[in-house]
């Protein structure tokens, strides 16, 4: 038997965050999940590292480049980093593949099919 892959979902948004725990963990994935960064970090300390984390850039308490600054991602290098945001970020975005994170989405467009295939593709990329 094949372990599950978990996937850690960053994201301020309850309403959001309960819905893309819901959709992942329905698809079959280990699925945790954090308000901001600060919670990511103690998430991760507990339960260690997830194959994916998604990870909104804008929160309160620690956002999402914060986070990045903290968490060092590529010191690990076993987690894919999709950050997501509504905004038009591009900066930050930049600042983000700067700090380690793998690949930017736009929220909008992470419709539940799209946000299972996204995993389905990282997952079979990293094989």
């Amino acid at each position: 038997m094949t372990k599950q892959a978990s996937i850690l979902i960053v994201e301020d948004d309850v309403d959001l965050n309960n819905a893309y725990k819901m959709i992942l963990s329905s698809a079959g994935y280990d699925v945790t999940s954090a308000l901001n960064g600060q919670e990511a970090l103690a998430s991760i300390k507990k339960a260690g590292d997830p194959d994916i984390m998604f990870l909104d850039l804008r929160m309160p308490v620690m956002d999402g480049i914060e986070f990045l600054k903290a968490y060092d991602a590529p010191a690990h290098d076993d987690t894919t980093i999709i950050v997501f945001s509504n905004y038009d970020a591009q900066k930050e975005v930049d600042k983000a593949y700067d700090l380690g994170a793998h690949r930017y989405v736009l929220k909008a467009r992470a419709a539940p099919k799209e946000l299972i295939r996204i995993v389905q593709d990282t997952l079979a990329s990293v094989v």
